[in-house]
């Protein structure tokens, strides 16, 4: 039976993926992004531009509005029913949250305690939101689980994910609201960030350029590829977790659960390097530089809970998705 669902972020790179996986199976889909400028407005365009033109596109509704502001979120949605929300939009990047804090403050904070009140007044049935494998911060015990206290982020970005985490965990107490909050790890694949690792390092080796590989190349990601992405959110929009569970993964007592998605397997920097120098056809010239501030040299993701609750595993390993990425990213700009 198809299902009428919110999508935030939809112009994003998982947001955007989620919505053309769920328009495909059926479902409508009421998507809502504000096309901020944080990178390419173009790419996020691009992106809604292909769900609407493939066949299921009929079953997506795009909406230009930005959350944050719970006016013109109101208004926007007058019109619109729908049962569930997955609430992928933020303003993403640890780097940035150096230089932008107000913009962290306003689409994490306030937009996310927006979506909340939204989704109380409306009575949502499921609401799925984005947090990351940011809040781990500095762990030193590894994999990370969602068992471990998160209490010392080491950047903005991670402090105002767990704030989200905290947010949903009193409305799914006070008001019962069923919540699953999904703690993504390294997402990377065709139609990515520009200002994450895989397209940075691709462009520059592509243009003979030199790439700089912080802490010396000593670091280590749990990469999961976008297509494992979709399906854990699609799985868990599926699962919607029961209160005063006694095996809720983070011991909540509210209808709240809490999931790592992440590959399960760190991969040194190094290695993913080689990947996408042999994808791409040349050698990159590496510029080592030192640890930046807010960065952390290894992630982890323990999804014994994910797995156990969820039924979901990533199946894409780096040897497949870097190559794909590669692919992608020479056909988008018509590389040579």
């Amino acid at each position: 039976m198809s299902k009428q669902i919110l999508v935030t972020g939809a112009a994003g790179f998982i947001g955007a993926a989620v919505a053309e996986a769920l328009v495909a199976r059926g479902d409508r889909v009421i998507g809502i992004d504000n096309y901020n400028d944080y990178y390419a407005v173009s790419l996020k365009r691009d992106r809604v531009a292909k769900i609407r033109a493939a066949e299921s596109g009929v079953n997506f509704d795009f909406r230009e509005v930005d959350f944050s502001r719970k006016g013109a979120l109101d208004h926007a949605l007058a019109d619109c029913e729908f049962g569930q929300i997955i609430h992928l939009g933020a303003q993403p990047g640890v780097r940035y949250s150096l230089q932008n804090p107000d913009a962290y403050a306003q689409a994490n904070l306030v937009g996310h305690l927006n979506i909340l009140e939204l989704a109380r007044a409306r009575g949502t049935e499921h609401l799925v939101y984005a947090s990351s494998s940011s809040v781990y911060g500095g762990n030193e015990k590894v994999p990370f689980s969602v068992k471990d206290a998160v209490d010392h982020p080491v950047s903005l970005y991670a402090a105002t994910k767990k704030a989200d985490e905290l947010m949903s965990e009193s409305y799914a107490h006070l008001y019962k609201l069923p919540q699953t909050g999904l703690r993504f790890f390294t997402v990377y694949g065709p139609w990515g960030r520009p200002d994450m690792m895989p397209w940075i390092f691709t462009s520059k080796i592509l243009r003979g350029e030199p790439i700089p590989v912080f802490n010396h190349g000593q670091m280590e990601r749990d990469f999961t590829y976008i297509d494992d992405i979709t399906t854990g959110v699609i799985a868990a929009l599926d699962r919607p977790p029961q209160g005063m569970a006694p095996d809720n993964p983070h011991g909540s007592k509210a209808p709240h659960a809490i999931y790592n998605l992440g590959n399960s397997r760190p991969e040194p920097l190094l290695k993913v390097i080689a990947i996408i120098e042999e994808a791409c056809g040349r050698k990159a010239t590496l510029d080592m530089q030192p640890m930046q501030k807010g960065d952390v040299r290894r992630t982890f993701a323990d999804i014994t809970e994910t797995e156990r609750d969820l039924g979901w595993r990533p199946t894409t390993s780096i040897e497949q998705g870097f190559p794909e990425f590669v692919r992608w990213f020479q056909e988008y700009h018509r590389f040579a």
